[in-house]
């Protein structure tokens, strides 16, 4: 049974990592990908899949970390004062709140469980960050007008967050449940 987990955890590493690093892609290739990421689609993967809740919060947010690591570092290293090894603290909480939703949305996995959760998953993330913006920044007045102004410039960057959030959770969960399928006794229970 410890080698079925330790295949069952290797499978997982391997396929979070392969998609976190995806999350390089809309840095590469194409600004108009801005905010498409694998992180939605791993934060709710975590929620459902693993038994130990502590995972569950730390998978995404390692990968997000890491991610950041080098984002941070390496495409947007001139807006930081040396190092950064941690940004976006609203991103962080909003992900925790993704795992938690997910937590609870997910106990039973059907297809209209996963393709609401993706869609609450982009609205608590577009909610969150946004307000988060409007709140800490001089962008917008502070009041409901200046809100509704900070929601309204984000929407652009939303379809992004929904897209990714749609195919992250299908390429995901659909690769675990075909690996179950092969693999049955390698995923019997919850990790």
């Amino acid at each position: 049974m410890n080698n079925q987990i330790s295949a069952r955890w290797g499978i997982v590493a391997v396929v979070v990592v392969l998609v976190a690093m995806s999350r390089l892609i809309p840095h590469t290739l194409a600004s108009s990908l801005f905010n498409f990421s694998p992180i939605g689609g791993i934060a709710l993967f975590s929620a459902a899949y693993f038994k130990n809740k502590y995972m569950s919060y730390l998978l995404p947010l390692a990968a997000l970390w890491v991610s950041n690591l080098l984002i941070n570092n390496i495409f947007y290293a001139q807006y930081f004062d040396g190092f950064s090894w941690f940004a976006n603290p609203e991103v962080y909480f909003a992900f925790l709140l993704i795992v938690l939703m997910g937590s609870s949305l997910l106990k039973k996995i059907s297809m209209p469980r996963l393709a609401i959760a993706a869609v609450s998953s982009s609205l608590v993330f577009f909610v969150v960050t946004n307000f988060y913006v409007w709140l800490n920044t001089i962008l917008y007045p502070k009041n409901m007008a200046g809100l509704a102004s900070c929601y309204v410039a984000a929407i652009p960057f939303y379809w992004n967050t929904l897209a990714s959030d749609l195919l992250y959770v299908g390429v995901l969960f659909g690769l675990f449940e075909y690996a179950k399928r092969q693999y049955p006794r390698m995923v019997l229970e919850k990790a």
